[in-house]
């Protein structure tokens, strides 16, 4: 994979410049399940997801995790270099939901870049913009909306991540998503059975009715 198809602003860099981002990164694998960044050491660089998939997450004082959002193919990760952004100063830690393969660049490299590059700095911004934004609807979206809604949503959108109707995942992984207790989770599930939306079964989840449950998320 090209460093073009992470930063489409690539060709507007100066070759020096581009060639000091490639001298310096390097290919990482992660396992699924792995933490790649705990939050408390948020300056191992920028990282380019060649493939796989990344939960960006937070976790309360009494150990409360919820999902501020995923990073999938081609997405950039900044919270792994938050140190080098002036104003960013709070834990988001980066987990491996799949085996993963990313491109590594050391903040320092990508830092003196950004200094020097007006488009790159501006992308940047761009992609910090957008991430802000989706922890602010996030936010919109506990404060607002009610948990069956979030809870339909989610389902509908895994479905979509794994292109299956079909998911196999937990109870309390959906609840460390959602910020919500594992029973609470149980309940509203047991609700959408009871309602033909869905089937379940031990450590799976069936979509049985997809466009109800969409239409209700």
């Amino acid at each position: 994979m090209d460093f073009s198809d992470f930063f489409p602003v690539w060709n507007d860099l100066k070759e020096t410049e581009r060639r000091l981002l490639t001298s310096a990164a390097t290919e990482l694998n992660v396992f699924k399940g792995a933490v790649i960044s705990d939050g408390k050491d948020a300056c191992s660089g920028i990282m380019l997801i060649e493939s796989g998939q990344i939960r960006a997450y937070t976790t309360s004082p009494e150990g409360k995790e919820i999902t501020l959002y995923r990073l999938l193919e081609r997405d950039i990760c900044l919270f792994s270099a938050s140190c080098m952004m002036n104003g960013i100063n709070f834990d988001v830690t980066l987990a491996a939901e799949k085996d993963c393969r990313v491109i590594l660049i050391p903040s320092d490299a990508y830092k003196h870049v950004m200094s020097e590059s007006a488009p790159l700095a501006n992308f940047t911004n761009e992609v910090l913009a957008s991430r802000f934004s989706d922890v602010m609807w996030l936010i919109e979206q506990i404060m607002w909306k009610s948990f069956d809604k979030r809870l339909a949503a989610f389902l509908t959108e895994e479905s979509a991540i794994e292109e299956s109707d079909t998911l196999h995942i937990t109870h309390e992984i959906i609840g460390n998503h959602l910020g919500s207790p594992r029973e609470v989770v149980t309940r509203m599930l047991k609700y959408f059975a009871a309602e033909g939306l869905v089937e379940l079964a031990r450590g799976s989840i069936r979509i049985t009715d997809p466009k109800r449950l969409s239409a209700l998320s």
